[in-house]
């Protein structure tokens, strides 16, 4: 199933895409009383998403015409910041480290966390604020997100799969001075519209697991990374019970995966994003993320 947030007739709504794809239930007529996603997911924490299915298969009295919807990034306003993996592709880590002149070793022991604030997350085809005031070098990443489904605390690798409620896609934007001047990653990587997601989160029970899914990044229509999320270094499973062991993951928390090598930092010369520029983000089984810097 595809969940999405949507605009239609200057209403804002959370729903589901009707198996033909040609259709958006709202979800209140599915019969979850929510005003939003973050609502939504809380609800299906406690029911699962089996009944939703049945009623998305059967189908419902008020129903959107795809065409006529504008869809949003799926979780709009996250109720927390968004958990992010650093360099969790090796080849990525490769050329974060030619970027920065650093030494290589190829070992990575521990897997590197970062939180990224997203005030409101930019929906499929929405514009990427360049922030060219204050932002010299701006770049992309294409990532796999999971949706978490319901609290997770103390969760184990074996159980880690029932916590998840699905995928969407991540365009993690980075201004990469700002990123390095601070140390931190939290400020260069959490300015305003820095968090294109979408189109729809696609629910786990769509997927093998863990998922082995192509991952691709184009601008202006050149391909620029072209990978597999079958090459995280630390898988989902390992993150969501490392992760766990010391926090709860409450139901909609959002994790970026990482992002594989041909960040426009990896070329040489760089490659970094101007305005106008139009930036693709895709993953197998999920679809495209498509937005335009400004």
């Amino acid at each position: 199933m595809k969940l999405v947030t949507y605009l239609y007739e200057g209403v804002q709504a959370a729903g589901a895409v009707s198996p033909d794809g040609t259709k958006v239930y709202p979800a209140k007529a599915l019969g979850y009383a929510c005003e939003d996603m973050n609502e939504w997911i809380g609800l299906l924490a406690e029911t699962g998403t089996d009944g939703l299915r049945a009623a998305v298969e059967k189908g419902c009295s008020g129903a959107c015409p795809m065409e006529q919807v504008t869809l949003l990034a799926p979780i709009p306003e996250p109720k927390q910041d968004m958990v992010c993996l650093g360099i969790n592709y090796m080849a990525h880590a490769e050329e974060s480290a030619r970027y920065k002149e650093e030494a290589f070793g190829g070992e990575r022991p521990y897997a590197v966390y970062f939180s990224k604030r997203v005030g409101g997350a930019v929906g499929p085809d929405g514009e990427i604020d360049g922030h060219f005031d204050l932002v010299e070098r701006l770049d992309y990443e294409a990532e796999l997100a999971v949706v978490i489904g319901k609290d997770a605390r103390g969760v184990s690798e074996e159980e880690a799969a029932g916590y998840i409620l699905g995928y969407t896609i991540v365009n993690d934007v980075s201004a990469r001075v700002l990123q390095t001047r601070h140390k931190q990653w939290y400020f260069g990587k959490s300015l305003d519209g820095f968090t294109p997601m979408g189109p729809w989160i696609v629910t786990a029970d769509e997927f093998s697991f863990p998922p082995k899914l192509s991952i691709r990044s184009r601008v202006n229509g050149e391909l620029r990374q072209d990978s597999n999320t079958e090459l995280l270094i630390f898988g989902i499973a390992h993150v969501i019970r490392e992760l766990s062991q010391g926090m709860t993951l409450k139901a909609g928390t959002i994790i970026a995966t990482g992002t594989p090598a041909g960040a426009g930092m990896g070329f040489t010369p760089p490659r970094f994003l101007k305005a106008g520029d139009t930036v693709e983000c895709s993953i197998e089984g999920i679809g495209t993320l498509k937005n335009t810097v400004r």
